[in-house]
């Protein structure tokens, strides 16, 4: 199957790059682009692509203000691409809040070219782009200021929904462990860690592996300090 993609960004030369590259695959076909947020959203809503490359800084409206208008569209409108930013930079407000808004994950723009081919594919397949590295520092830095008492503890009553062994899964992602080191690390199959995650993101109504992540963090389960064990 195709993967239809937009790329959003104001420089014209990133566009054109992206857009080479991406449309040198036999599995990847760029239906179109735009060069600000608002752009994006009206492309986006005419062409239906699976992936939105989303630039996090633009004029007229910015990544984040159009990721929002994507992942959580006005009554009637019923295609929700997934949305990966760009960014050039790897510890982002930005990106933390476009996380938490159902962003899929997020790119460096000075990534090489197989990992940008690579990240549009794992975007479309349903997965969370989070390399483990970079989700201790984005979320780390940036959990630990956010949440409020009553937010915090809200959301530590929803993990008392959570099996001991899923709580245990949940904590492994928030941590940047891949599926197959969670598997390793708790002598499971690979499929039963992956049946572990759905129910995870069921009870908790999370949208994907992203924002299990920040729960996780927000709730208090995982904490700054921990996250490099």
């Amino acid at each position: 199957m195709t993967i239809r993609v937009i790329i959003v960004d104001d420089q014209a030369m990133v566009r054109a790059g992206f857009a080479a590259l991406l449309a040198a695959q036999s599995d990847i076909d760029v239906v179109g682009e735009a060069a600000d947020g608002r752009q994006g959203v009206d492309v986006s809503r005419n062409q239906h692509p699976d992936v939105v490359l989303m630039d996090v800084r633009m004029p007229e409206m910015d990544g984040l203000a159009a990721a929002r208008e994507l992942l959580n569209p006005p009554v009637g409108v019923v295609h929700r691409p997934k949305v990966l930013m760009l960014t050039t930079f790897d510890v982002d407000d930005y990106v933390y809040e476009a996380l938490r808004a159902g962003a899929s994950g997020f790119l460096l723009k000075d990534a090489p070219p197989a990992d940008l081919i690579a990240a549009v594919r794992v975007v479309a397949a349903g997965d969370a782009l989070l390399a483990p590295s970079v989700t201790r520092r984005l979320i780390a830095d940036f959990a630990a200021q956010r949440p409020s008492g009553a937010t915090r503890g809200g959301q530590a009553l929803r993990l008392n929904g959570l099996t001991p062994r899923e709580s245990e899964v949940l904590e492994l992602i928030a941590r940047g462990l891949s599926n197959q080191e969670i598997a390793g690390r708790l002598v499971l199959a690979e499929q039963t860690v992956k049946t572990h995650i759905g129910r995870v993101l069921a009870k908790l109504d999370l949208r994907d592996r992203a924002q299990a992540v920040i729960f996780a963090y927000e709730s208090g389960l995982v904490t700054p300090g921990d996250a490099g064990a």
